[in-house]
């Protein structure tokens, strides 16, 4: 049992629903980007999703592509991200950590040495977007026998014929694009997202956490009710690119967990 599935088994056992966040690592550079992720658990976020950038983010959308040529800019690596990942471990075992990007990074670096690494650096799980299920020997197989969920995205477009295999290898969670698009694109609308998630969750006994459009403790409640949690990114990842503080970036993502867990 990965502190994924620790972490989401016990939210269910309280009757709570799952926060995550996503961040740009080394945005906009190590140090500031290493204090937003430490200070995330103490403002109530369940898991945390760490981006790695990468030149060409094809899914992402402004916000997340200014923050990912940010933290290029300012050095930040696949290797210092995990070293980022290891900096955090010094003062918290137990927050979930998922690795999110693209796989060009992980392929240069060489999937067994990158797993590895990974693993020993205190990494949870990995969300590689541009990886199909057709792709899974390339790297899900090795991950999730290397002790890593591997969570998967289905769509509004992911339709009865694709979703079987789209859920096949997954674990840890099923992370619901609640629009079509890229990131930061549209505000998600729980009237719409609860019939997708309830048709996936027939489909599979995994969480079902969904993502894009969340920018409001209003918002984060409303899709965390009719979901297993939410996740936001561009909202957070926003502030930190207008360089407002810590503390303020923190009391925001606060407000956004007490909607959440609200759900």
């Amino acid at each position: 049992m990965t502190r994924i599935d620790a972490t989401l088994a016990r939210l269910k056992t309280e009757g709570r629903k799952a926060f995550v966040t996503y961040v740009m690592g080394g945005d906009p550079d190590f140090d500031t980007s290493l204090a937003v992720i430490k200070g995330l658990p103490g403002a109530g976020v369940d898991i945390i999703e760490l981006g790695v950038p990468f030149t060409d983010p094809m899914a992402d959308g402004p916000t997340i592509q200014l923050a990912g040529q940010r933290a290029l800019e300012a050095g930040q690596t696949l290797a210092r991200t995990l070293e980022m990942v290891r900096r955090f471990r010094e003062g918290d075992a137990e927050t979930p950590i998922v690795l999110m990007g693209y796989y060009n990074p992980i392929y240069i670096r060489g999937v067994e040495v990158f797993l590895q690494e990974a693993k020993a650096a205190g990494v949870d799980g990995l969300i590689v977007v541009d990886l199909p299920p057709e792709e899974d020997d390339e790297l899900c197989v090795p991950a999730q026998a290397a002790g890593l969920n591997f969570i998967r995205l289905a769509t509004p477009t992911t339709d009865a014929a694709r979703l079987p295999m789209v859920l096949r290898n997954t674990s840890g969670f099923v992370y619901y694009v609640s629009i079509t698009g890229i990131t930061g694109a549209a505000a998600a609308q729980a009237s719409v997202v609860g019939p997708e998630v309830a048709r996936i969750k027939a489909a599979t006994e995994l969480p079902v956490i969904v993502g894009f459009g969340i920018a409001t403790p209003e918002a984060a409640q409303e899709i965390a009710g009719v979901a297993d949690g939410c996740v936001v990114g561009s909202a957070i990842v926003k502030q930190i690119g207008e360089g407002k503080p810590i503390a303020e970036i923190l009391d925001y993502v606060r407000s956004l967990a007490a909607g959440a867990h609200r759900g």
